[in-house]
């Protein structure tokens, strides 16, 4: 008895922190460890430190996790430059005496950025600008280490570093109108290709991707902040519209021409993937027709542009470029490459004609990623569900299928870094009670060493009273399938009372809330609202990842359909527990989660009482073309598809409370998603409120923008629900 009254009064003793704690002063953050670069021996990395306004690239040894050398420093550069430079990324040559130094960084896109680049000799002690004007992209050193090839205002171009003479492999490119070695908007944030060349083994040619976005359409953000506010006017191929025309060339450095590739009679078309042959000759890439239902692996010859074609995949829904891009080929032509084609993605091997030899790993449950395949011992490296669908564990298993040995001995979920020899790799480790532990392995899998173990994280969360998650199941609406879910109660949680909730929500194609991972800055503020008295609660509907082809792919044409049918039916579960308030059930969501809240209170009108959307695609018919149509074909085809389940449909049927926002410089769910549901709404005489947050973006941070949003979220909910 005493025991218990002791854990009462302590559970009392704990605080509830408060959104400034949360958001601004972030003391629920975590630490990593981050930009490991592995050098070529194995037996050591390196990584840039930012030390009293100064930068140094440091040289780490991997078993003591301690720096042995500093590489080079923004200090040395700036005496030789004999100006200020600060080092903000860097890329080492092949043999690692040579080191790309960027700086200025300026983000584009989510992918895509552009600096000024030095070259940074280490023996002689020497750095020169890579090139002069306009800053560059993607600058990238060829193989053996004698050239650097870029992007500059969208054209590519080669340094030859002997004399440091700059050779243009393009020269017509133009903005919103012709790209070279750089992907356009929708390729960058769907097929996260912004980098769109790459270097042959020899280093005698280059493949590259041009994209002829002249047919495309363009959006136009105003940008505020001066008396007449700036107008930035991008390509944007929103469903069913013109895409950009691409086309796959190979440079050939010594004659200085390029041969252009064949694509076949298909002009609108997809080139998301290129891989290089080991001897340079060749070069295989990823055709995809316009509907994502049909993926090619093809082979060209680099010097005539003609292909042959390795293998097909084919779908009555689509062929997920995510689940199909990972392949490594090996020396004799044969590869590996990870397909979902059985239903769940798997790892097989193909010989050099394209011809299955075997299915390397199988089973009901799916290889997440591979995280290496070592060559020269035939093994591969992979994480995968097969023990649970809410934690990644890591595996080895030889190229012949056999041998398959789990690596990872802890529970919850995992991520791995290998170096590049294979001798070794450092885990990244959590699950629900333990944070964030990064340590050093080696190949068998024995640990070596910790490197971080975060307990002044978790110090600080149990100091804190921020309620408990709960793994769980409910069904989905069809009655029988079993969702993913966890429940986050208050900390003195009491069966005999009446909670409202509060239903947090994704939903989207792939994606995974539940996970067995520790909890994040967001999961914070859930504790925060749970310490207010709410019930926190996620459902991964069907349609999200982990679970299989079938259950990804039944909402193919129908999107929004039985995502939301799942979540109100859960909400209904969830109404019939003797301690959950009925009357108080809200949802809120981001992006396509900010999609599925606003549908969800619209159509589970009589289960929902409040909602949150955050930039949320309003109208599927406003969103990217590759996105969409891979879920939905295209809205000349499937116009029943878009519009029976986009919200801006169903604004007759809110009752509840709405709280839309979004930022105004949206590039990727454009603020028209906002202003035509709030259209809708005032059409349909439906009170609701709204809040734009002036020239941010997507993500809405910067300026306190992530501390004002919260805030706003939480008075509404205090407020609403």
């Amino acid at each position: 008895m005493l025991l218990c009254m002791g854990s009462v009064a302590f559970a009392q003793s704990k605080k509830s922190p408060t959104l400034d704690q949360i958001f601004k002063e972030g003391i629920f953050r975590g630490h990593s460890v981050y930009g490991i670069n592995w050098m070529k021996d194995g037996q050591y990395y390196s990584k840039l430190v930012r030390e009293m306004g100064a930068e140094k690239v440091v040289k780490m040894d991997i078993q003591t996790g301690q720096p042995v050398g500093t590489l080079v420093s923004s200090k040395v550069l700036t005496d030789l430059l004999g100006k200020e430079l600060h080092i903000d990324g860097y890329h080492f040559s092949a043999d690692e005496q040579k080191v790309l130094i960027e700086t200025e960084h300026e983000a584009i896109y989510r992918r895509s950025s552009k600096s000024h680049y030095f070259v940074y000799d280490r023996q002689a002690n020497t750095v020169v600008p890579l090139a002069k004007g306009e800053k560059q992209s993607f600058a990238t050193f060829s193989p053996d280490g004698k050239m650097v090839a870029f992007v500059r205002s969208n054209n590519l171009y080669v340094t030859n570093l002997s004399d440091m003479k700059e050779q243009a492999i393009t020269t017509d490119g133009q903005f919103n109108s012709l790209l070279h070695g750089m992907g356009d908007w929708v390729y960058e944030e769907e097929f996260s290709l912004a980098k769109a060349f790459k270097w042959a083994p020899d280093s005698k040619s280059i493949a590259y991707l041009s994209f002829d976005e002249s047919e495309v359409k363009q959006y136009t953000m105003p940008i505020y902040g001066t008396l007449y506010p700036q107008q930035y006017t991008f390509k944007y191929p929103k469903a069913g519209e013109r895409n950009s025309e691409v086309f796959l060339s190979v440079y050939h450095l010594d004659n200085q021409k390029s041969t252009e590739i064949q694509k076949g009679k298909e002009k609108d078309i997809y080139i998301p993937r290129i891989y290089w042959s080991a001897d340079g000759k060749s070069l295989s890439y990823i055709w995809m027709n316009r509907l994502q239902n049909h993926l090619e692996l093809r082979k060209a010859n680099a010097f005539t542009g003609e292909y042959s074609l390795l293998l097909k995949e084919t779908s009555k829904t689509y062929v997920d470029l995510d689940f199909n891009d990972q392949i490594y080929f090996l020396k004799d032509g044969s590869f590996i490459r990870t397909s979902e084609e059985s239903g769940f993605k798997h790892i097989y091997l193909f010989n050099k004609e394209g011809q299955q030899l075997r299915q390397i790993t199988n089973g009901q449950w799916e290889v997440s990623s591979i995280v290496g395949v070592d060559k020269t011992h035939k093994k591969i490296y992979y994480l995968s569900k097969e023990e649970s669908t809410i934690a990644d564990q890591f595996y080895v298993i030889g190229f012949n299928g056999k041998g398959k040995k789990k690596l990872s001995t802890r529970e919850g979920n995992h991520s791995v870094n290998f170096s590049n020899d294979f001798k070794y790799y450092i885990q990244y480790q959590s699950n629900i009670h333990q944070p964030l532990r990064v340590t050093l392995h080696n190949a068998k899998g024995k640990e070596l060493k910790v490197l971080e173990d975060n307990q002044a994280q978790k110090a600080t969360f149990d100091k804190f009273d921020l309620g408990h998650k709960e793994f769980m199941t409910v069904k989905a609406a069809d009655g029988q399938t079993d969702l993913n879910a966890y429940m986050i109660k208050p900390s003195n949680f009491d069966a005999s009372k009446k909670y409202p909730v509060l239903m947090f929500v994704y939903g989207g194609p792939g994606s995974q809330m539940v996970q067995n991972k520790f909890p994040s800055y967001r999961d914070a503020w859930y504790g925060y609202l749970a310490n207010q008295g709410y019930l926190i609660v996620c459902v991964d509907n069907r349609g999200t990842g982990g679970k299989g082809r079938d259950f990804k792919h039944i909402t193919y044409k129908d999107l929004g359909k039985y995502e939301s049918e799942d979540q109100i039916y859960a909400a209904k579960q969830l109404a019939k527990k003797s301690f959950v308030d009925a009357e108080r059930i809200g949802i809120w969501g981001w992006s396509f989660g900010g999609y599925m809240s606003s549908l969800c209170l619209m159509k589970g009108n009589d289960i929902f009482k409040t909602a949150i959307a955050v930039a949320p695609v309003t109208n599927w018919r406003y969103y990217d073309s590759i996105y969409t149509e891979r879920y939905q074909s295209t809205p000349q085809l499937n116009p029943h598809g878009y519009d029976d389940n986009s919200p801006v449909f169903h604004v007759d049927q809110l009752k509840g409370n709405f709280l839309l926002v979004h930022g105004t410089a949206d590039d990727n769910v454009h603020f028209q998603n906002a202003v035509e549901l709030e259209n809708a709404l005032i059409s349909a005489n439906k009170q609701f409120r709204t809040f734009y947050y002036p020239n941010r973006n997507h993500g809405i941070y910067g300026d306190n923008a992530t501390r004002h949003l919260y805030t706003m979220m939480t008075n509404f909910l205090l407020e609403k629900l």
